[in-house]
């Protein structure tokens, strides 16, 4: 068993989401940053499906209840297990009664947290994630808070494994979003096309404070619209990291948890850097590039065989982990 002493800003439960039922007005609901929580199951020996907590935040702590073992992965993060430094991005060993902390964020903005086991959590149209807006799924269909406690099931004995330091993905600001255009990319004036995405004269973006799991909203100088069209659209299907441009011209970046929108949908950011928007916090700066289908692939595949490289456990996990330091 696990409980949550302190949940940071927020925590909750993902997995690798519900997808193939947006015709319903379901989004997936998946973990924002899929390369982390794709190493995370690696890590762990599990299935790619299984669900990890999703936390935001300094301060977040919890009490192990049994013997386990566990990885942390997402942004780089200074943490601790009975008070001695643990290292991110490495499976390590929990003592029944010992007790996780986060004690700062240092780069990037979500992380994760797994274990070597089975959250004894309810499936709701297939996966565990939490959908927070209609409120089912994960633990109660709600975010994670002070005193719940979580069962993990069958224990699991597993290879201890790290990820090399350069295979970790930078999360600093600025980001750099690669996006292919959009279905209403021509809504918008030669001026407003520059302006966004040309890599001479594009515009730096602001992340806003307006920010959660929905979307995230920018600011800087708006986009411009032809005269000869309308500023929304009948809404329409949209995907994680669709750009929409509302009236007022600030784009917002799209995520996990719609199915449907109606603003013009200017750009997409492409798979490739789709994880990186797990990482923009308020503050932050953001630049567009556009680039071709082609290259968009071909730097989704090169993405997809880091991942699948990532497989060499290291040694056996007893006791006390290598993977904390002293």
């Amino acid at each position: 068993m696990i409980e949550i002493i302190h949940q940071g800003i927020m925590t909750c439960i993902v997995d690798s989401g519900r997808y193939g039922y947006a015709a319903v007005g379901v989004p997936p609901s998946a973990a924002l940053d899929s390369f982390a929580y794709g190493v995370l199951n690696r890590l762990l020996a599990q299935n790619g499906h299984a669900p990890a907590l999703e936390v935001i935040g300094a301060q977040f702590s919890l009490r192990f209840h049994r013997n386990i073992i566990c990885a942390l992965t997402g942004a780089r993060v200074r943490a601790s297990l009975d008070d001695k430094p643990l290292n991110p991005w490495t499976s390590f060993s929990a003592a029944s009664g010992s007790v996780l902390k986060v004690h700062e964020v240092t780069e990037g903005f979500r992380y994760y947290l797994g274990f070597a086991g089975s959250m004894a959590l309810e499936r709701v149209i297939g996966r565990f994630a939490t959908n927070l807006e209609c409120r089912f799924g994960g633990y109660q269909g709600r975010a994670l808070s002070v005193g719940d406690r979580i069962n993990i099931d069958g224990f699991n004995d597993i290879p201890w494994g790290a990820i090399p330091g350069s295979t970790i993905p930078m999360m600093k600001s600025p980001h750099r979003l690669r996006v292919t255009a959009g279905p209403e990319y021509h809504y918008f004036s030669e001026a407003a096309q520059k302006i966004f995405a040309d890599r001479e004269g594009r515009t730096v973006y602001d992340v806003s404070a307006t920010i959660n799991r929905t979307g995230i909203r920018l600011e800087g100088q708006p986009l411009t619209f032809r005269n000869d069209v309308d500023k929304s659209i009948i809404s329409e299907g949209i995907l994680p990291g669709t750009v929409q441009i509302p009236g007022d011209g600030l784009p917002i970046i799209m995520l996990y948890e719609r199915t449907i929108g109606g603003y013009a949908r200017i750009a997409r950011v492409i798979r490739a850097d789709l994880d990186r928007l797990a990482h923009l916090k308020p503050g932050d700066y953001v630049l567009f590039e556009i680039i071709g289908i082609d290259e968009a692939e071909r730097l989704w595949e090169e993405r997809q065989q880091r991942l699948a490289s990532l497989t060499s456990p290291v040694g056996r996990l007893s006791g006390i982990s290598p993977a904390r330091v002293s």
